[in-house]
């Protein structure tokens, strides 16, 4: 989700050139096929398992693009979605909520209890307003839970206080499919939602529980980024685990954050750099993350 950390990089800039972004789709594994945003930032991306029983989805975008995710999902030819998983409560993951309330909607408890308040979201600048009761989860679940669906074991497992308090990781069994929702985002630095629970420690414990817990040659369907493998897993798992160490040992030495963020990660790292999460931004966020 809040992929929108950098200080001076808003969604909202993202969002004014709704008009010149598209939705692509990806084959992924078996009946699965990602849908990820072309020419800008249309949200997360989604996971679609079309069969006879109809269309399930794994989020659902920014609201803006609610329409173009719609039109995007016309071609599975089976309705509108049933069922409707939603990863964690940001809003570029449950923005579609609303125009899909007829379907089912399930998300990890915490997912509801955030999304049903107004939200401060400092690191982005950004108040969430509380969604309408048709947007929110009407299924929720705490530890576990399976759906059974198009002959498909869809697998939800809660690994908690990684991104937020709420991530959700979805395992099509069937596909060997995983959508990792913001726990993963490809080839960059991920936004770890401190305030709503997250810590860039942890997000590194739960990726190691990912690469142990799921068969190898798994696709991965990243929040955002590239469709990507279990390597490209181990590589993001790399980083993550070398620049929390970097920061916590620069702490350690009794070094400030402003001196750190001069310093830098060492050069194999500044290529995770993108627009929303800088490396001084990614700093910032495990040194809060040591702090809580």
């Amino acid at each position: 989700a809040a992929a929108g950390a950098g200080h001076n990089h808003s969604i909202d800039v993202a969002q004014a050139k709704t008009s010149e972004i598209t939705i692509g789709a990806v084959p992924v594994a078996g009946k699965i096929t990602m849908l990820m945003g072309v020419g800008g930032f249309s949200g997360g991306n989604v996971a679609v398992l079309p069969g006879p029983d109809g269309l399930l989805i794994v989020d659902d975008k920014l609201a803006a693009f609610s329409e173009k995710l719609a039109a995007a999902l016309k071609p599975f030819g089976t309705g509108a979605p049933k069922f409707v998983l939603n990863t964690h409560w940001h809003f570029d993951h449950t923005g579609g909520n609303k125009r899909f309330a007829e379907a089912v909607i399930i998300a990890h408890d915490n997912v509801r209890k955030h999304m049903a308040v107004d939200q401060d979201l400092k690191a982005l600048g950004k108040t969430v307003p509380a969604s309408p009761p048709d947007a929110l989860p009407d299924v929720t679940y705490n530890d576990r839970l399976t759906v059974h669906f198009n002959g498909e074991e869809i697998q939800l497992l809660h690994l908690p206080g990684g991104h937020t308090d709420g991530d959700t990781v979805v395992y099509f069994k069937k596909a060997n499919v995983l959508h990792l929702g913001d726990l993963f985002f490809n080839g960059m630095f991920p936004f770890v939602d401190v305030a709503h629970g997250g810590s860039a420690l942890t997000l590194a414990r739960n990726i190691r529980d990912i690469t142990g817990r799921f068969p190898a040659d798994a696709k991965i369907i990243p929040g955002h980024g590239p469709l990507a493998t279990m390597a490209d897993l181990e590589n993001y798992l790399d980083m993550l685990t070398s620049t929390t160490m970097f920061v916590q040992s620069a702490t350690m030495d009794g070094k400030d954050l402003k001196t750190i963020q001069a310093q830098g990660f060492p050069t194999e790292w500044k290529k995770w750099e993108w627009p929303f999460i800088s490396q001084a931004k990614w700093i910032e966020l495990i040194h809060q993350s040591l702090s809580k």
